[in-house]
């Protein structure tokens, strides 16, 4: 119970205190005009209040990530709380308040133009391809998956629910960001907060009635506890496999399309930091019970690794997880519960995945999006690709979602890169982003390295992916500090 509550202590204290730094760090300026007045157009840029455009930060950046990932995190044991802390309070937050805000000072420009402003126009036309393939990758990976859980849990039509789904992607997509969007993820968020909140209640009850112990980190626990450590090590799988709870690319993507409501920069650390330290307590919470509610993490790594004794055609994962868990420690509410966290709030990301793709598709060829037809024109093909890639591709698209992993957190490398390059030429001290910056470009050079083929990587010796990492990562380095004295006039 210390780690945990250690944990869930130091994010609130990292949102009070170290939130507070980032806010002057930037320099937010409450008497500046936000682009939700200046270029409001009531589809896109809708001033809303400071509540409902928190909760849907929430959501867009959430969704599964803090409980899946932070699921698949807790099979390497109490080690994932450090890196769900640290990354979250020093990487994550500071990276989505960034990007939120740097978004806000450029009209709710989208990640792909903000990374072209400070880094090139090169960089800009391969974040654009990028951005928006990962984009797309999302928003089918959250159609199939959460069709596929509502077919097993009713038995009813797979073809329904996808489309269903799709249907719904369309309007959330066309419609103004007030109306489906602004009206449904108050509640969704809402259900998700009280599956936290019920799930950390049963572990306190739990824990204290003595029907629960918990995995501490300790000295003895600081290892890594994969079944396979040799293949799943530390470094740097577990940097992949949690990154929505620590730090995520893909919010970089969604943190503009909330820079377009917010009514004040004021608003900035309680939305785009504080979202994501509730992204961290939930992500906290998750990977707590996971380690403990099968015994240990031992208990854990058994059941993922072998099929269920009394149905061998079924193989846990994270969705089994928590059904189970939600089923078992919160009763017929758990049930309900259950299929909220596991079904929309998947959704919850898909549909801002493609309407994240349509604003970069517009902001890319300069398209307005006030007057439906416009957008009609960006939607039609975006969801045609969606639609081929969902039905054609099947079951080998399970195989293309293991890049989502790595890509994601290239994305965050990127961005933090950007971010850096912000803080350098306005005169700041660009190493609180540069060095989570280069950690995360040692991260992906080695994943991509040293990863199973199966996984999108090489294969090669772990020694000597990570010397080779380390070698790009101060080349990359290298040329970031080049282009800063160029930028600062420094430079020939």
């Amino acid at each position: 119970m210390i780690t945990l509550a250690v944990s869930v202590s130091l994010l609130i204290i990292g949102y009070l205190v170290y939130g507070r730094f980032t806010e002057r760090l930037f320099g937010t300026d409450a008497s500046r005009t936000t682009p939700a007045y200046s270029k409001r157009d009531g589809i896109d840029y809708v001033p809303m209040k400071g509540w409902r455009v928190f909760m849907i930060q929430f959501l867009n950046i959430a969704g599964l990530g803090p409980i899946f990932g932070a699921i698949l995190g807790a099979m390497y044991g109490p080690v994932a709380y450090i890196w769900i802390v640290l990354g979250c309070i020093f990487m994550g937050a500071t990276h989505d308040y960034f990007s939120g805000m740097l978004s806000v000072r450029h009209d709710g420009a989208s990640l792909p133009e903000m990374v072209g402003t400070y880094l090139g126009k090169n960089i800009r036309t391969v974040m654009r391809i990028f951005t928006l393939l990962l984009l797309i990758f999302v928003g089918v990976a959250f159609v199939s998956g959460p069709a596929k859980l509502m077919f097993t849990m009713t038995g009813f039509s797979l073809p329904f629910w996808l489309g269903l789904i799709f249907l719904y992607y369309i309007l959330a997509t066309l419609l103004p960001i007030d109306k489906i969007i602004g009206y449904l993820y108050p509640f969704f968020g809402a259900a998700l907060f009280f599956m936290a909140i019920g799930i950390f209640g049963s572990i306190i009850i739990k824990w204290a009635g003595g029907s629960l112990t918990l995995m501490e980190l300790t000295p003895a626990t600081l290892r890594n506890f994969q079944p396979d450590a040799n293949t799943n090590s530390l470094f740097p799988f577990l940097f992949i496999v949690v990154s929505c709870g620590a730090i995520s690319g893909f919010h970089g993507t969604q943190s503009p399309l909330m820079a377009r409501c917010i009514r004040s920069e004021k608003q900035g650390r309680q939305i785009f930091y504080g979202a994501m330290v509730a992204e961290g307590i939930v992500a906290i919470v998750w990977a707590t019970a996971a380690m403990n509610y099968m015994g240990d993490v031992h208990g854990l790594n058994y059941a993922f690794t072998h099929p269920l004794a009394e149905n061998p055609a079924v193989k846990p994962d994270p969705a089994w997880l928590v059904n189970e868990i939600c089923r078992s420690w919160l009763g017929k509410a758990g049930a309900v519960i259950a299929v909220i966290g596991v079904v929309a709030c998947p959704v919850t990301s898909g549909d801002t995945a493609f309407r994240s793709a349509r604003l970069t598709i517009a902001d890319m060829l300069n398209i307005p999006q006030k007057k439906m037809l416009p957008r009609i024109l960006i939607v039609a093909p975006l969801f045609t690709v969606a639609f081929l890639l969902t039905f054609i591709m099947k079951d080998e698209f399970a195989k293309i979602w293991k890049f989502v992993g790595i890509s994601n957190q290239a994305l965050a490398a990127v961005t933090c890169w950007t971010i850096a390059m912000y803080l350098a030429i306005s005169g700041k001290r660009h190493w609180y982003l540069s060095l989570p910056a280069l950690f995360l470009t040692v991260v992906c050079i080695t994943y991509i390295l040293v990863a199973p083929h199966s996984g999108g990587g090489l294969a090669l010796p772990q020694k000597v992916s990570v010397a080779v990492a380390l070698a790009g990562a101060a080349v990359v380095l290298a040329l970031f500090l080049r282009a800063v004295r160029k930028k600062n006039g420094k430079g020939q």
